[in-house]
């Protein structure tokens, strides 16, 4: 089963996968930014990256816009070419840009890992895995575990 996901999720566009999404962004883009999901939308994505179902593991999904930085013009005088507006790009990629936002969020949570889901014109929506750190079952897990800090 997971590897027909993969395959369908590595060309998008080329399989049911973008007819399915095309009627989710619908419904997404009326969404607040963060929310909180039951189930990943890519099992297979998530799975690899280190969520399983269980007690302590939690699925946010993120709307973070698209392109470069989105500078202030400054409002003192200046001439244009040192406005220092155009063509400046942050040094934090958008999939960064969206996990730190979602551990402002969730403060009693650590982000494990985040994975793209969709991008329309304007917005890119990634699912970002978060975890439990005082969870019992997520302390003694042994690939988990090591979140908690507390090591024996």
């Amino acid at each position: 089963m997971y590897s027909h996901l993969q395959k369908a999720w590595k060309k998008p566009s080329q399989s049911y996968i973008k007819d399915l999404m095309r009627q989710r962004v619908i419904i997404w883009r009326r969404q607040p930014v963060i929310v909180r999901i039951d189930k990943p939308t890519r099992i297979d994505r998530a799975r690899r990256l280190g969520y399983k179902a269980k007690k302590g593991f939690v699925m946010v999904r993120v709307r973070v816009r698209r392109g470069g930085r989105r500078k202030p013009r400054p409002k003192m005088g200046r001439r244009p070419k040192r406005m220092g507006v155009k063509k400046y790009t942050p040094a934090k990629s958008i999939k960064l840009i969206g996990e730190e936002r979602v551990a402002r969020k969730y403060p009693n949570l650590e982000v494990l890992n985040s994975y793209w889901v969709w991008e329309d014109g304007i917005s890119k929506w990634f699912e970002v895995i978060l975890v439990d750190p005082n969870s019992p079952s997520i302390i003694s897990d042994k690939n988990v575990g090591w979140i908690n800090g507390n090591r024996n």
